[in-house]
């Protein structure tokens, strides 16, 4: 799709940011189109990208999706799990027009410049790099829970966190999204083998007696739980901006957004539904964990690498952002030299650092999830795409009926964002003072 096709969708007349309006002026575009020097970043394939965006995207979300349907039921769960992903859909496209309008957009921050100057920049700036340091956490912990499994348990938890911690850094070295690519597709194939294992296993060893209950009677604080890891499935938008900015052909982002969702909808479906089916109400989560000791090993070995990788991707998007920041417009970003290279090193060794702080301190999987989606996947998957195009299309809403239906569905977009952030908070901070006994910074099990 061209950029003269997106203008055509949504073609409102937009003024100019202009410093004397409070904004402050763009940015020089980060990645500029005859780059020079030693480091070249815009060089990924559509395809390349999309894989990115798959690995990033099919990670941990997968992992806790047929509890989340144990606890809605069949019939609702599935029904959030496709409405979810297309207004994830729809969100993200979203995301495109707006990065189509203002190029020189890398970041949330950038994103929050154009809309509201400086103040705009550093709240979503700070906002999105808090989300992507928790989204590594949430990575760590996954590789405790993996170590413990396959080890059973054979040293303490927090030194699996350690050599987590050192494995993802040496991961994220690399400066440009193209190298860490080939680490994507490794990762897609590894959690598509690990969830076809799960599947076949559950099915044979029918732990839950292959019983399933269309709806469940449950309170609303465990329902919303399941809703927020739902939502975290659909949780990769974050970096969307971040990603277009290293792409070859920015308007081939359309084609690498419906290749993720097309890819990301199915396997949710069908993973949830299969592993709900056979492993019953009790299923565990991450889902690798429902079959007997010695498939779950052998599902939490394949899974290695997705595990690894997916959080390397978030974790050099956050090092990325930081890196933007310090050195945009100058020749360090193109450069191999020991400032460049040395910066861009301790700022990976910090966030991961950060990162493994932060699983050891909320060592309970779903808790963990449903804490940063009430914070951040609320509004940077959902909200603050509608808040996006009610920027783009400003005094358009009502010129046609086309743009009044688009303008309310982008108000509910809003409002949904909103609705997730706050009764998510309330559920996730009630699920974590109820869980005492899981230790922070111990050795004892992560559930």
């Amino acid at each position: 799709m061209s950029s003269t096709a997106i203008h055509r969708i949504e073609d409102p007349p937009v003024e100019e940011v202009k410093p004397e309006n409070g904004m402050i002026p763009e940015p020089e575009n980060p990645f500029s189109h005859d780059e020079t020097g030693e480091v070249k970043y815009r060089t990924l394939a559509w395809w390349q990208c999309g894989m990115i965006m798959v690995a990033e995207t099919i990670s941990l979300g997968i992992l806790s999706l047929p509890s989340a349907v144990a606890s809605l039921g069949l019939i609702a769960a599935v029904i959030l799990i496709l409405g979810l992903g297309a207004l994830a859909t729809y969100t993200g496209y979203t995301l495109g027009q707006f990065k189509l309008r203002y190029p020189h957009v890398h970041s949330m921050g950038d994103a929050g410049a154009v809309m509201m100057g400086r103040i705009g920049r550093e709240v979503l700036g700070t906002a999105q790099l808090l989300f992507l340091v928790f989204i590594m956490g949430s990575h760590l912990l996954t590789f405790i829970v993996m170590m413990n499994t396959l080890t059973e348990h054979a040293t303490c938890s927090i030194v699996f966190g350690v050599v987590g911690l050192v494995l993802s850094f040496v991961l994220t070295l690399p400066r440009t999204l193209k190298k860490v690519s080939w680490f994507s597709i490794s990762s897609f194939i590894s959690i598509l083998s690990a969830v076809m294992v799960t599947m076949i296993a559950i099915a044979i060893q029918r732990p839950g007696g292959g019983h399933v209950d269309a709806t469940v009677e449950n309170s609303f604080y465990k329902g919303f739980l399941a809703v927020t890891n739902i939502v975290f499935a659909y949780a990769g938008h974050v970096a969307f901006f971040g990603f277009i900015s290293e792409m070859r052909v920015p308007t081939d982002y359309p084609k690498t957004l419906y290749m993720l969702q097309g890819i990301d909808t199915t396997m949710y479906v069908v993973t949830a539904v299969v592993i709900y089916r056979y492993g019953g109400k009790d299923v565990a989560s991450p889902a690798l964990g429902s079959t007997s000791p010695l498939l779950s090993k052998i599902a939490y070995g394949i899974a290695i690498p997705t595990i690894v990788v997916a959080g390397v991707i978030n974790g050099h998007v956050a090092c990325k952002y930081i890196y933007v920041r310090l050195f945009r417009g100058t020749d360090r970003m193109h450069q191999r030299g020991f400032v460049a290279v040395g910066t861009w090193v301790l700022i990976a060794l910090v966030l991961w650092t950060l990162a493994w702080i932060i699983a050891e301190a909320i060592p309970v999987f779903n808790d963990l999830l449903s804490l940063i989606t009430a914070l951040f996947a609320s509004w940077f998957t959902y909200g603050l795409s509608g808040v996006f195009w009610l920027f783009l299309n400003w005094g358009c809403y009502m010129s046609s009926p086309r743009k009044m239906f688009l303008t309310g569905l982008n108000v509910l977009v809003v409002g949904v964002g909103a609705c997730l952030c706050g009764l998510g908070l309330y559920v996730s901070g009630r699920s974590i003072h109820e869980h005492p006994s899981s230790a922070s910074f111990s050795c004892a099990d992560n559930p």
